[in-house]
């Protein structure tokens, strides 16, 4: 008797099995990946190389984000800074500090004698150059999702603080994940931008609270107005 189907079909239904199986440890992996405390929930705080106190440095001292995080405001993102940032003040201040010997070591590089000239004992590589050393493999915390795009530079000069997303950094010694940086978050504040907003002065003003008046509202509003800030609300606004 003829086949009604070809000799092919009988290979279908294991690879179905095959293609089902795959998928579903696809999606079971990226669910354990992107629903770990390092990307949806609060408290996550990692060990970084170098103890960097914020309450110090952006409260006690009012430093700027952007002095550290040099590109927030001109780029998608937000940089993290090289020792040589941290060095402009560390050369003077707490030079000899054992817990800033990462930086100092990433700083000089070769230069051990820190003079500023190359010896032939330094020169490890023979070339003739002062290398800098490694970077400083400081611990990422703030991180959306692979799939979503985010840019610094748009959110901040359009009134947006630092702190709608990372939280009173200016209060911790030690950062820690203080937000979801769930869907909803986000679309929270892209359908009610006006309750987020504020004056383009006081974006990096830590201590800025936010006036509980009639006014205030109506300046946010027209804040919203003349800078056509229209956040998306659709699917292909962040998910690009």
């Amino acid at each position: 008797m003829r086949n009604l189907f070809p000799r092919w079909v009988n290979t279908v239904p294991i690879k179905l099995i095959i293609a089902l199986g795959m998928t579903g440890g696809a999606v079971i992996a990226g669910i354990t990946y992107y629903a770990t405390p390092k990307y949806t929930r609060v408290g996550y705080q990692p060990t970084q190389p170098v103890s960097y106190n914020h309450e110090f440095h952006a409260g006690q001292l009012g430093l700027d984000c952007r002095y550290c995080h040099t590109s927030v405001d001109k780029s998608p993102h937000a940089s993290i800074p090289s020792a040589n940032v941290c060095m402009s003040c560390h050369k003077n201040v707490k030079a000899d500090s054992p817990l800033l010997e990462p930086i100092r070591q990433s700083y000089f590089g070769e230069d051990s004698n820190k003079d500023g000239k190359l010896s032939e004992d330094e020169d490890l590589n023979g070339d003739g150059i002062m290398n800098v050393g490694a970077p400083v493999p400081w611990v990422r915390l703030h991180k959306t999702p692979d799939y979503v795009y985010f840019n610094h530079s748009v959110h901040v000069n359009r009134g947006i603080s630092c702190m709608e997303c990372h939280g009173s950094v200016q209060e911790m010694d030690v950062v820690q994940h203080t937000k979801s940086f769930s869907m909803g978050f986000c679309l929270e504040c892209h359908r009610n931008p006006e309750e987020y907003i504020r004056p383009p002065e006081e974006v990096y003003n830590l201590d800025w609270e936010r006036p509980d008046t009639e006014e205030f509202k109506k300046e946010a509003l027209g804040f919203v107005h003349d800078w056509k800030v229209n956040p998306p609300q659709s699917c292909s606004g962040c998910h690009r």
